[in-house]
């Protein structure tokens, strides 16, 4: 298993080395010619100047990055359009062609469906121009369409209406009014991912032709394998990116889940020690970061990536084995994001091969797990002081904090630190729920992941098999009469009717743990050690 090893804690070895209305005025720029360039708007000043200055006494940036002092200045006016941009869905392996799916990004409720007619996923906005009914709740009937199910009037790849069943044959054609029409959004397939462009406006009808996602080079070689999944978090894009470029926090949230080089000179028993990044070349697009073992890119609104290689094993032949975690950070509401995740790597390819993926998604899902109560809180204390006040209330001497300091540079610099949900929310952020609820993986992750939802139900599934097979085999010895069957046979029965119940009982535990709740105690990591050892998650991580 130490190809997976290799893939899944990487972060450890990383530390060593139809137009609607409210679309209407929006985009008063034209699209630029070439792909490279962003679609951008600008504004005559910023609405904060928080790090205009190179060097604060809160933040002594020389030590955090000192290298990107220049690019940092505030000359640049350009502001970041979250409008005029791609962003990830869901990936393909998680989506389901027979049926609608409702997702939300930017605070825009869109449902995703396969179009069998076009071969091709299309994205509508979720609302039936009928009485608002949400078509994700509807079916994809006989004829391929998409059909709300309230009234059943229907719709095609290009979101015209198709039937309106209570319309009468010899009446006018009310269905192919523009009223009757979805707005549909860009939609294309890329890394095997479903992206979409947020503006149904037609005349980002080709949008792909001018612009592109952004393209990792990893996920598109063929030579990677890809480790893909996803789950909703329960804090903001802010702050799911932010701990994500933060990797000097891995040897202690993540205590005894990622396993770390040892040092000569350990100054605790967790292992932390100095990471260096240099940012530079920061604009409106993003930024790039050179680390000690690779390099790190920030694509402009959602994507996180670090890249390295890693040395050839002894007696292996010579080759140039590479790795890469790319992360997805999608604003979905206030104080809520989605994180897609892909680990792709140019060697031991078997290994997913012969893994099933729901088996990785539990130390994934156990990492995401054993920091999330702390960035759910930590968002909160960012809101009372003010994102604008991030800089004076955080003290970063170390330069592991570079891409930390990096993107709230970016964010407050091109989006005035905030996410634009074009007035569709307060601002404030929802109440923190039970610790149960918060921490839940069955709605966050399980019923969104086509291979953790199809273990779930095999596995519960095997428990009530279990348990039947244990009631059975005693009721067949005590309906036995003495003497058909001998002593020894009995009391054989009776210790696998006993194994059975026990395995019952364990497999609810285990799928309890890994599919439903599973919480993090920091201050007894041993534990959750312990708890890895009897599972087994050893092989997941």
């Amino acid at each position: 298993m130490e190809a997976y090893v290799s893939s899944a804690s990487l972060p450890s070895l990383i530390c060593s080395h139809r137009s609607k209305p409210k679309f209407a005025n929006s985009h008063s720029s034209s699209v630029p010619t070439a792909p490279s360039q962003p679609l951008l708007r600008t504004t005559t000043s910023s609405k904060f100047k928080l790090f205009s200055s190179p060097v604060s006494v809160e933040v002594p940036l020389e030590a955090a990055d000192a290298s990107a002092t220049a690019a940092f200045s505030s000359g640049d006016e350009e502001k970041f359009d979250w409008y005029s941009q791609w962003y990830p869905v869901m990936p393909v392996c998680d989506l389901d062609e027979r049926v609608p799916h409702a997702k939300k990004v930017l605070g825009m409720d869109v449902v995703v469906w396969w179009d069998r007619n076009e071969n091709a996923w299309k994205v509508f906005d979720d609302m039936c121009p009928h009485r608002l009914a949400p078509l994700s709740e509807g079916r994809i009937d006989p004829s391929g369409r998409l059909q709300c199910v309230y009234h059943g009037w229907c719709f095609d790849g290009s979101g015209d209406c198709k039937l309106i069943p209570q319309a009468p044959l010899d009446g006018p054609p009310v269905h192919t009014s523009k009223r009757a029409c979805v707005a549909v959004y860009p939609a294309i397939v890329h890394h095997d991912i479903v992206w979409f462009w947020p503006n149904s406006d037609p005349q980002y009808k080709d949008i792909f032709e001018k612009k592109k996602p952004p393209f990792i080079p990893e996920l598109g070689d063929p030579s990677f394998t890809k480790i893909i999944g996803n789950r909703d978090v329960p804090y903001g894009y802010d702050v799911l990116i932010e701990n994500l470029a933060d990797p000097a926090h891995l040897p202690y949230a993540h205590y005894g889940l990622v396993p770390t080089q040892p040092l000569k000179e350990k100054r605790d028993k967790e292992g932390g020690r100095p990471v260096e990044f240099t940012v530079k070349k920061l604009g409106v697009e993003g930024f790039d970061a050179e680390l000690g073992f690779g390099y790190s890119k920030f694509h402009a609104p959602c994507i996180i990536s670090i890249h390295t290689d890693i040395p050839s094993r002894p007696n292996e032949p010579s080759i140039e084995r590479k790795t890469a975690l790319v992360f997805m950070c999608i604003p979905v509401s206030p104080g809520h994001s989605r994180l897609i995740w892909v680990f792709p790597r140019n060697f031991d390819v078997w290994v997913d091969k012969v893994l099933p993926r729901w088996m990785t998604h539990m130390g994934t899902n156990l990492l995401l797990d054993s920091d999330l109560y702390l960035l759910h809180i930590e968002e909160r204390k960012i809101k009372e002081i003010g994102p604008e006040n991030w800089q004076k209330a955080c003290f970063l001497p170390a330069k592991s904090d570079g891409l930390v300091v990096g993107f709230r540079r970016w964010f407050n610099k091109y989006a005035d630190s905030e996410v634009d949900w074009r007035g569709k929310y307060t601002g404030e952020l929802p109440p923190t729920p039970p610790r149960e609820q918060l921490m839940d993986r069955y709605w966050t992750h399980v019923v969104n992941c086509s291979s953790c939802n199809c273990a779930y139900k095999c596995l519960n599934a095997a428990e009530i098999i279990l348990k039947v097979v244990a009631v059975a085999i005693i009721g067949v010895v005590a309906a036995t009469k003495q003497g058909v069957i001998t002593a020894s046979t009995r009391t054989g029965l009776a210790i696998l009717a006993a194994l059975c119940y026990a395995a019952s009982k364990w497999l609810a535990h285990f799928v309890y743990d890994n599919f439903r709740y599973h919480d993090y105690n920091h201050s007894f990591p041993e534990k959750v050690m312990l708890f890895l050892r009897i599972f087994g998650l050893g092989i997941a991580l």
